[in-house]
C-alpha cells in the first residue's frame, strides 16, 4: 500500500555519516513535533536528481524554512558514504539541506514508492516525491509520475502549498 496525505509517517532508520562516522537517525526522531519537507531521489548523481531536483531545493530553502518548514532532508536509496559526497558536490549540505541514505530501501519499501528500472541499473530505488510532515503525518505528498520528470516534487512546487 502506498501512503497517502493523513497517513502517519512509518518507523525507519536512515543513515547519514556523522563527526565520528556512520549514524544512524529515526524519521519518528526526524518529525516528532516538527515540520519538515522529505523529498526523495530515484539516485544520487543521476541527472535529473543532480541536475534539477536537489538544486530546487537549494534555492528554495530560505522561502520554505520562512513558511515553517524546520527542515528539509533529501532521501535517497544510496549509502550514507554517498550521499554525504553528494550532498558536498551539489552544496546542499553547505545550503542545509540534510542528506540521508536509505541504505536497505526499508524506509521507501514502507512508503509503497520503490521501483525498478533494469535497463539503467536502477533496482529497488524511490520514486521521485516531495511530502511535507508535520509531528509525523503526511499533509502534503507529491509523487512524481515518471523518474524523469520534477515538477510536482520540485522545490518550487512545495513552496507553492505551504
Amino acid at each position: 500500500m502506498t501512503i497517502s496525505t493523513g497517513d502517519k509517517l512509518p518507523e525507519a532508520t536512515l543513515g547519514k555519516i556523522g563527526d565520528s562516522g556512520p549514524e544512524q537517525v529515526s524519521t519518528a526522531d526526524l518529525t516528532a513535533g516538527r515540520k519538515v519537507i522529505i523529498f526523495a531521489v530515484p539516485g544520487a548523481f543521476t541527472p535529473t536528481c543532480h541536475a534539477a531536483h536537489v538544486p530546487s531545493f537549494i534555492r528554495n530553502r530560505a522561502a520554505l524554512m520562512e513558511k515553517g518548514v524546520e527542515e528539509i532532508i533529501c532521501v535517497s536509496v544510496n549509502d550514507p558514504f554517498v550521499m554525504k559526497a553528494w550532498g558536498e558536490a551539489t552544496g546542499a549540505t553547505e545550503a542545509g539541506i540534510t542528506m540521508l541514505a536509505d541504505g536497505t530501501g526499508a524506509f521507501t519499501k514502507a512508503l509503497g514508492l520503490d521501483f525498478d528500472a533494469p535497463p539503467v541499473g536502477l533496482m529497488g530505488r524511490s520514486q521521485r516525491y516531495a511530502m511535507l510532515v508535520e509531528d509525523g503525518v503526511v499533509k502534503v505528498l507529491n509523487v512524481e509520475e515518471s523518474p524523469g520528470t520534477c515538477e510536482l516534487s520540485a522545490g518550487e512546487a512545495m513552496l507553492e502549498v505551504l
